[in-house]
């Protein structure tokens, strides 16, 4: 079987951001997601709204160490941050008063990872 490497340049630039700022915030939450992102694409985790919507509540702040996908509604405002999101899911959660930030934007506001939700 034919070893297969990640090739995304994003996507490896990201992992290793991530495991840096675990290093030093000492935030165990960083290095998780990193490893959660480092996985094969078809392991990878895809959330719909509705789940979001089913395990949020007003005002929270979910990470997706995958895509977030645009299937079901939202009903309260949440900020969300995640490695992609369809159009539709952006358009959505912003319709409900939420924020799609990326990691960058999460880490900045929030460096030690506290209160923060991982969905997947």
């Amino acid at each position: 079987m034919k070893k297969t490497e990640m090739t995304n340049p994003e996507l490896i630039a990201l992992i290793r951001f991530l495991k840096k700022q675990s290093r030093e915030k000492n935030a165990n939450i960083w290095k998780d997601i990193a490893e959660r992102l480092e996985k094969p694409k078809r392991k990878r985790i895809s959330v719909n709204l509705s789940r979001l919507n089913r395990y949020t509540q007003k005002k929270e702040v979910v990470v997706v160490p995958g895509k977030v996908l645009g299937a079901g509604e939202i009903d309260h405002p949440l900020t969300v941050a995640a490695f992609s999101f369809s159009a539709k899911a952006k358009e959505k959660i912003v319709a409900a008063k939420g924020k799609c930030l990326s990691f960058s934007e999460i880490i900045e506001k929030n460096p030690k990872g506290t209160n923060i939700k991982i969905i997947g």
